[in-house]
This record gives C-alpha cells, sequence and structure tokens, in this order.
C-alpha cells in the first residue's frame, strides 16, 4: 500500500486504509483486482461506524459490469475468515473486499468468491501521515499550515468554533435535565464552573451541585449566612484553624449551626488548588464572589436574557465585594488594598463560558435564532484570549482576532491535535490528500 517502514497498529492501519477509500485517495484509478479483472470506483459508499461492513451502498465497476453493494476493509485478506465474515450472512451483501495484503481468497456463506482488491497508495502518503501523529510539536502541521489555502482554514476554524459552542450546549441542555426545566439553576452551576477559571473549575462545580440554589434562596438575604454555606460546604472553614480571624470564627459558627440543621456534608478541603495561581484567583475569592450573586436571591438568568447589549452585560459582572472580602484573598492576613472582584480578561472568560452558552442553548430549545445570533455576535466581538494554546497557534502563523477564533483553537488542540486525530482534521486531510497525490 505504500506505507512507511516504521510499523503500524493493525487497527490505526484498517483506519487508515478505510480514510483513504472513503476519500479515494488511492495511487491511480487504473486497478485491478487479485484474479486481473479491472475496477472502477464510481462510488466508495457511505462510512459504517456500526457492526456490519465498512462501507454501505457503494457502486463499483468490474470488469465493465457494474455492481452495488457493500465495501469490506482488512489489513489482512485472511482477517475475513478470521472475523468469521464467511459464515455470517450479513457480509453476503459485499461486493469487493479491499485489503493491504493479499494473503488469502474470500467466500460469500454460500460459497461464492468475493472479488479482492490491493488498495495502492502513494508512499508520500504513507510519510506525511507518519510526520504528523509522531511529531514531536505539540502542533502537528505547524511547519507545513502556510501550505494550506487560507479558505480551507478559515472555514475549519468556523467548524470548530460551532463544534465547541454546541459540546458546550449539550452540556447545559444535561443540566436543564437534572434540574427539571429551571434555568436559575443551570446558571448557577455553569457560572460556578466558570469561576474556576480551569484550574478549580471542576471543585466549583461540584460545589454548586451540593450547595443548590434551594438550600442558598433559604438564607439569600444574609450574606454571612450565604458564605458560610458555601465556604463550609467547600470544606474552607476549619474551627481549629482560626488563629483569632473573628470573621472565619464567626463563618464556622454559621456553618456548624446550619450544617446540623440541613445534614450537610462539606467537601474534601484537598479538593482545591492553590499551587501557582494569583490571590485574587484563590477558592476563597471566587466562592466569595459566588456568595455575592446568590446574595438578595439569584436571577442571574433572567437578567442576562434582559441584558441590552455587551456594556449591560459586563456591568452584571463587574461587581466590587463589600467587608471582609474586599481586603482578603484568604483566611488571616489583610491586603494592602482591595482589588477588582473580576478583572476585564476574566469578565471575557465569563462572557464566553457562561453567557454566550445559555443564549444559544435557550435560543436551541425555544426556536429562537434571534438568541443564536446574539451568542455568535457576542463572541465575534470579544478580544481574543491569552492563554498558551493560542500563542501557539500565533508562532506557527495562526492568528486569532475574535474570542470566536480562540474558541475554536482551543478545540483543534485539545480534540485533534493533542489526540493526534489529523485524518479528522480538515487541516491534516489537506495535507494527507495532498501528500496522496503527489507522485
Amino acid at each position: 500500500m505504500g506505507w512507511v517502514a516504521m510499523p503500524i497498529m493493525k487497527a490505526t492501519m484498517e483506519k487508515l486504509m478505510q480514510y483513504v477509500w472513503q476519500h479515494r485517495l488511492w495511487r491511480s484509478d487504473d486497478m485491478l483486482t487479485n484474479d486481473g479483472k479491472r475496477v472502477r470506483v464510481i462510488d466508495p459508499g457511505l462510512l459504517n461506524t456500526d457492526a456490519g461492513p465498512d462501507f454501505f451502498n457503494a457502486k463499483v465497476e468490474i470488469d465493465g459490469h457494474l455492481w452495488v453493494g457493500n465495501v469490506e476493509i482488512h489489513v489482512r485478506a485472511s482477517d475475513w475468515q478470521r472475523h468469521g465474515h464467511h459464515t455470517d450472512k450479513s457480509y453476503d451483501s459485499v461486493i469487493l473486499h479491499v485489503v493491504d495484503k493479499d494473503d488469502a481468497p474470500v467466500f460469500r456463506s454460500n460459497g461464492e468468491r468475493i472479488p479482492q482488491l490491493v488498495l495502492q497508495c502513494s508512499p508520500r502518503f504513507g510519510e506525511s501521515y507518519d510526520s504528523l501523529v509522531n511529531a514531536r510539536t505539540e502542533l502537528p502541521c505547524s511547519s507545513q499550515l502556510k501550505e494550506v489555502p487560507h479558505l480551507v482554514i478559515t472555514e475549519w476554524i468556523d467548524a470548530l468554533a460551532f463544534e465547541r459552542l454546541h459540546g458546550k450546549v449539550q452540556r447545559l441542555h444535561d443540566l436543564l435535565d437534572a434540574y427539571s426545566g429551571s434555568w436559575e439553576d443551570v446558571c448557577y452551576v455553569t457560572l460556578a464552573r466558570t469561576l474556576g477559571f480551569g484550574i478549580n473549575s471542576d471543585a466549583l462545580e461540584r460545589l454548586a451541585r451540593r450547595t443548590p440554589l434551594r438550600l442558598l434562596h433559604k438564607h439569600s438575604d444574609s450574606l454571612l449566612q450565604v458564605e458560610a454555606l458555601l465556604l463550609g460546604q467547600a470544606g474552607l472553614l476549619d474551627p481549629t484553624r482560626s488563629a483569632g480571624d473573628a470573621y472565619h470564627e464567626h463563618l464556622c459558627r454559621e456553618y456548624a449551626f446550619l450544617a446540623n440543621k440541613f445534614s450537610l456534608r462539606p467537601m474534601d478541603a484537598e479538593s482545591w488548588k492553590l499551587f501557582r495561581i494569583r490571590p485574587q484567583n484563590f477558592p476563597y475569592r471566587r466562592i466569595a464572589l459566588l456568595a455575592h450573586y446568590v446574595h438578595g436571591g439569584f436571577n442571574l438568568m433572567q437578567d442576562i436574557m434582559e441584558a441590552d447589549g455587551e456594556k449591560a452585560l459586563r456591568a452584571l459582572f463587574a461587581v466590587e465585594l463589600t467587608g471582609y472580602w474586599s481586603t482578603h484573598y484568604t483566611f488571616g492576613k489583610a491586603t494592602p488594598q482591595a482589588t477588582s472582584a473580576l478583572s476585564q480578561r476574566s469578565i471575557d472568560i465569563v462572557l464566553i463560558n457562561t453567557v454566550a452558552p445559555l443564549f444559544y442553548a435557550r435560543g436551541e430549545l425555544t426556536d429562537n435564532y434571534e438568541l443564536h445570533d446574539r451568542a455568535i455576535a457576542l463572541l465575534e466581538s470579544l478580544r481574543p484570549e491569552q492563554n498558551s494554546i493560542v500563542a501557539q497557534f500565533a508562532t506557527a502563523g495562526l492568528k486569532s482576532d475574535s474570542a470566536l477564533v480562540t474558541q475554536a483553537l482551543i478545540q483543534l488542540k485539545r480534540n485533534y491535535c493533542e489526540a493526534r486525530k489529523c485524518i479528522y482534521c480538515r487541516i491534516g486531510h489537506r495535507l494527507l490528500s495532498t501528500a496522496a497525490h503527489r507522485s
């Protein structure tokens, strides 16, 4: 078939053969079966990801006769019998067996012999595939990006942005089912996760799930009690370590009373990460910010839907912490001066990961396409994110001009580059397709 000399795992090899067949990347259209009959592929068929033959409804001309049916692909022809296809009637519809090594004839369950073809591919394809999946760089194609047409990249970026957004929207739909259609609960859990800013996102979501709005709303008129519930449930209140901090002692007493009243059990304090993060991102302060939004009643979903434009949305999150947390990042020593609860960059992240998905999810369930447009317009208006992934693509020559693009790049890196799923990436496909057609 023209693969590189380096051994390729059999399962991977078969997927690559399916890829070559699906995208017609064989070396020449002048192909012969193992008994010398000329083969012309009119339609390779539809790839089947379930049980049964690999491709359905293919159209293949063999020795001048048109055949319509299924195609099965194996690395070795002997895999046909090894997999039991010779006794399985669901494989009787196979009109062509495509292999890399012709080491055995194959037959249907009634004894009829099936035409067999050795799939030929340019050696450049194997070399290109190997150079991508075994690249030592984090972005496998970084040195080849300049070879890919700009239109291919921009169309793929658009598709990736929607792919990432739809993943978040599906998560919101799952939450909506879990909370019996309560959008405020969904908004509360989603906001909590976002306030973790990656490093503590899982822990903050678990905290929100363990401390539901229905419990917090019973005490939402008291900021002290809301903070006591959230910090206590987070496992961050320890009466044995008060060290003379009157506010911490007060929170501990409040939580002890409420935990006994509602039979609450706190999280493990080890759930929280403090190493190598900035003080303003300490979980104590982020939990205090979540308490701020709950204090007086949590109606953020309604506020988001009613906000008129990006400025109004930003105002919802541009808040200042008051009291103890205006001068503390953690319990104990006060800070020299207060800082904003969320920077403008942090508010951008909240708009990207909470607001835009909520707009889109609500629009899907209500058939309100104006909300879809609001979600996309918001992402397009926000500045590009600043993180290591965006920086890597910028170094490779792929610049970002909005949060919509940076979200696409995050999706590309995490779901394709890191997994080395180059054959499923449009950029990788373009490079592999070009290599396959080179002489």
